[in-house]
């Protein structure tokens, strides 16, 4: 390493246990990011990467906005925090009255949480008590989906899908949880869009209700479109289908639109670009454009309004909440957020770009080690054609992606791209040049 570069690093690796990460391999060959700017990364070698995933889908607005950045250092200027139990300020207000704008339906009483974990965790325990406020506290099971992320809290683990995720921790998992089977089918190869076949998998939710009885059933949660599995589209009808069948059995909805709210699919909420509604909705990353942790979960009124009715004037009618719940930081950075989803018409210039970068996501078909590629809106997935073990050789092709000077999300042997809302059409090219070349260079090792 040149002199220049060990500036830029600590001088130790060693005591930073990192999450979800090869450790040994990373501390042996580092990738430290110095600088981000707009769409571009500058790593300790100098070296620039373009951003093909928003980060973790979280920086939809690219890196460096000066109107967040200045809208966080006026606010600690002025209130650095206030505590969320009991008392509040002006600002958490103001901006649950613009998400409530924004959300479907009549989603529009906001409860603020730190992260999309902690969001999920958050509509699990709002269910509850919204059951058990209507004398309804013998429902208690939760229906997730295999290959589902919902976040790493205890709750978040439960109903997920993810197989890596659960099984170290499964002897302390929720009691009551199912798992429907997940969408993903043989048949759905280069699917550009949602696929046609596969909508009868959502019947497996009026199964599990008959198998275990509905009116034990508490909430089903689906993300609209898996994320962090590798973009798995949901089948025309299948949310439809879920609705209809929590309808029936008086069964919660919940949607996680922590990685498709904002933009990401299109619409300001995939519930919105699919034409399903649910009763609950989580969101996170985005709302703050990835710059402060913040989560939130929106709820029907009914919802909010059962629990406020069951509990007497003056008392505390959800036992719940978190110190950094709707802090000043959080919230300004949020609301910044807002103002140019507004002035740039960002979800509008999503959609507008979508069929250019899916485009470029299924340009890349010709390559030999490439076994399938599905994508909606501003997301896609590619599969690698697995090698003698699962995910080594994802592993390996994001490494020599990121050599190519491409940044982006891998998980298993799926490369995971979700650019910037502000990308323009030369920028999503210099994605899949810089893709297909990392690619290609793995392909020869």
């Amino acid at each position: 390493m040149s002199k220049s570069s060990a500036t830029n690093i600590p001088n130790s690796l060693q005591e930073h246990w990192m999450p979800f990460t090869s450790n040994r391999d990373f501390k042996d060959n580092p990738r430290l990011i110095i600088e981000a700017k707009g769409i571009y990364l500058k790593d300790h070698h100098g070296r620039t990467h373009i951003d093909a995933s928003s980060g973790l889908f979280c920086n939809p607005l690219g890196h460096g906005r000066k109107e967040i950045t200045n809208a966080v250092t006026k606010q600690l200027e002025q209130l650095d925090y206030v505590q969320p139990f009991q008392q509040g300020f002006g600002g958490s207000f103001e901006l649950a009255s613009k998400i409530a704008k924004h959300t479907p339906g009549d989603l529009n009483r906001i409860f603020y949480t730190v992260c999309g974990s902690s969001a999920v965790e958050t509509a699990i325990k709002i269910v509850i008590a919204y059951h058990k406020a209507k004398g309804q506290g013998q429902r208690f099971r939760f229906v997730g989906r295999e290959r589902a992320y919902h976040g790493m809290n205890i709750g978040a683990t439960s109903v997920g899908g993810m197989v890596n995720n659960v099984k170290t921790f499964a002897s302390v998992l929720m009691p009551g949880v199912v798992h429907m089977r997940h969408t993903h089918l043989p048949e759905h190869k280069y699917v550009r869009g949602q696929p046609e076949t596969g909508a009868e998998l959502a019947n497996d939710l009026e199964r599990i209700a008959a198998n275990l009885g509905a009116e034990n059933i508490a909430a089903c949660i689906v993300e609209p479109t898996a994320g962090s599995t590798g973009t798995l589209v949901p089948p025309k009808g299948y949310l439809k289908r879920l609705r209809e069948i929590c309808d029936k059995h008086g069964i919660i909805l919940i949607f996680d639109e922590v990685i498709t709210g904002w933009g990401r699919m299109g619409s300001a909420f995939a519930s919105q670009e699919f034409g399903v509604t649910p009763d609950v909705l989580t969101m996170a990353k985005a709302t703050t454009n990835g710059v402060v942790p913040m989560g939130a979960v929106a709820v029907k009124e009914e919802i909010y309004d059962t629990v406020m009715d069951a509990s007497p004037k003056g008392a505390v009618e959800l036992f719940h909440g978190y110190t950094y719940s709707g802090i000043p930081i959080a919230v300004a950075a949020a609301l910044a957020v807002q103002d140019i989803f507004e002035k740039e018409d960002i979800f509008n210039r999503a959609k507008k770009l979508s069929p250019y970068f899916l485009d470029g996501l299924f340009s890349l078909k010709d390559l030999d080690c490439v076994s399938n590629i599905r994508g909606y809106g501003m997301m896609g997935g590619i599969d690698i054609k697995p090698e003698d073990k699962p995910g080594k050789a994802g592993f390996t092709c994001f490494k020599k992606c990121y050599e190519a000077g491409v940044n982006f999300k891998a998980t298993g042997d799926c490369l995971i791209l979700a650019p910037a809302f502000v990308c323009e059409k030369k920028n999503i090219d210099e994605i899949f040049e810089k893709l297909r070349a990392g690619i290609k260079n793995y392909m020869k090792k």
